[in-house]
């Protein structure tokens, strides 16, 4: 393939607008920009869009009303819930019903890679007791991902790791660090399932573990993880994506 080819190729691709939560934290908006940034190097000549269901700017809403051609929307989102399954659908409706919409970015092995990586930088040793640690949902499916990420972890660490979560969700975090002081580790280690730091970050921190891992972030396991959500949202059948296919002829 040519590079003119390549262009073309890239030009005609359907946009990717990345859907992320928004949080009252600069550092956390950061981490988000930082991401977008590094999925848009993944696949240069791509367009990809950075917008907020609420708080932060600029309001996904108004990005998706901007972007023309076929679109293809992925959340910046670890598990079901809420936002995924009412929140985001609702924002599409209302501004760009043509676009598709993959699933969110986990449970999936390579965030398991990444879970991994920040718990060794952390100080992980053989001998501690592991929980994973997420904002938490009142979704029962949201807590299910969790779990199912939980086990994807567990195998990678050869030992069991708990899912407990800091708002919503049983077991709560502080319920499970008790439990797990009960055993016989000598430590326990929180692997944050969290994109970035904030409000969340600051309550696993605070929960009283030995070690608590850095938030995912903008790791380049993320940014690839971001683009098979998308090429899978584009593998669904002819019926989904005729409806991108309309929206060009409209806009061209």
């Amino acid at each position: 393939m040519t590079a003119r080819q390549a262009r073309g190729r890239a030009e005609a691709a359907p946009a990717l607008v990345l859907a992320a939560h928004g949080a009252r934290s600069g550092h956390w908006e950061s981490v988000m920009e930082s991401l977008a940034a590094r999925v848009r190097r993944a696949r240069p000549g791509r367009r990809v869009e950075l917008g907020f269901l609420e708080i932060s700017e600029p309001p996904l809403a108004g990005v998706l009303a901007e972007v023309p051609g076929p679109v293809v929307v992925v959340p910046l989102l670890l598990a079901g819930g809420y936002h995924v399954h009412i929140d985001l659908p609702a924002v599409v409706a209302r501004t760009r019903p043509d676009a598709v919409v993959a699933g969110q970015l986990g449970p999936h092995p390579l965030l398991t890679s990444v879970l991994a990586r920040r718990l060794a930088a952390a100080g992980l040793r053989s001998c501690d007791t592991v929980v994973l640690g997420a904002a938490g949902s009142s979704d029962p499916a949201a807590l299910e991902d969790v779990r199912a990420a939980a086990r994807l972890l567990s195998v990678r660490l050869s030992r069991p790791v708990t899912a407990a979560y800091a708002s919503a969700g049983a077991p709560g975090l502080e319920e499970a660090l008790r439990r797990a002081r009960e055993g016989l580790a000598p430590r326990i280690a929180v692997a944050s399932y969290l994109l970035a730091p904030g409000h969340f970050h600051d309550r696993l921190i605070d929960a009283g573990a030995d070690l608590v891992s850095a938030p995912i972030g903008a790791d380049e396991n993320v940014a690839a993880l971001v683009w098979t959500r998308y090429d899978e949202a584009l593998e669904r059948p002819a019926a989904v994506r005729a409806a991108a296919h309309r929206a060009l002829r409209v806009v061209s």
